[in-house]
């Protein structure tokens, strides 16, 4: 599922967060490439990382070789462990001012769960690919639509693009993730609100590109709650 900021009510303040691997501990597609699908499953990914496919081709590949009982892929989606404190931080950085938008190249059938689990649907805005699970078709993953302002080919969803939508508007835009696709939105974001970890520090550490590492998603909720209060930029405010 997918929807947009309305500007006549935006928060001054947006921290845009990939979800698998930022959010959570762990990747839905590892898991399920781990624990239910054969050696080569993790064969798209390989070809994806070789430049013969694209990201969104790689996931969808991966996804649509699941063949289990809801109930068992459901037991995955929680094995993700998302940050125990990302409600509790979420709630901070609304308080703070700061609002948080899920960017993501996965799947939003189990991101939303997730955010349920948790009763972050109504106070997280999702951006990720739609998807349907079924036992005899396994998941499948589609993109958004084309006419989307966030569209990517690519990766399904276009991070750099909701990253730039938000600082167009005037507001204070921060970016976390942990993977290769996300370096255009962490390029995108302001040098001093980039958060990195794993594949994407390295990726920004052989571009010299400055980045906050940090270790679990609340380590960026403290380090956003200890900057001065967000103000809107309109007006030439910083």
């Amino acid at each position: 599922m997918s929807h947009t900021v309305q500007s006549s009510n935006a928060p001054s303040a947006v921290l845009v967060s990939d979800f698998d691997g930022t959010m959570t501990a762990n990747d839905f597609y590892k898991l399920v490439a781990e624990r239910l699908l054969p050696p080569d499953a993790l064969a798209p990914w390989a070809e994806y990382r070789a430049g013969r496919s694209t990201h969104f081709e790689a996931l969808r590949d991966i996804f649509a070789h699941l063949r289990a009982p809801e109930a068992e892929i459901l037991a995955l989606v929680d094995d993700m462990a998302p940050d125990p404190l990302l409600a509790e931080r979420v709630g901070r950085l609304a308080a703070a001012g700061w609002s948080v938008v899920v960017a993501s190249a996965g799947c939003a059938w189990y991101i939303e769960r997730i955010l349920r689990g948790l009763r972050l649907s109504s106070r997280v805005e999702v951006h990720a690919n739609p998807g349907v699970y079924d036992p005899a078709t396994g998941l499948r993953m589609s993109p958004p639509p084309a006419d989307s302002p966030f569209f990517c080919r690519e990766t399904g969803v276009d991070k750099a693009a909701i990253v730039r939508f938000h600082l167009a508007r005037g507001a204070t835009v921060a970016f976390a993730g942990d993977g290769f696709a996300d370096e255009p939105a962490a390029l995108a974001a302001p040098v001093r609100l980039r958060f990195a970890r794993a594949d994407l520090a390295q990726a920004l550490t052989t571009r010299g590109e400055f980045f906050h590492p940090f270790t679990r998603w609340a380590d960026v909720a403290d380090a956003l709650l200890a900057e001065p209060q967000p103000t809107s930029q309109r007006g030439g405010a910083k």
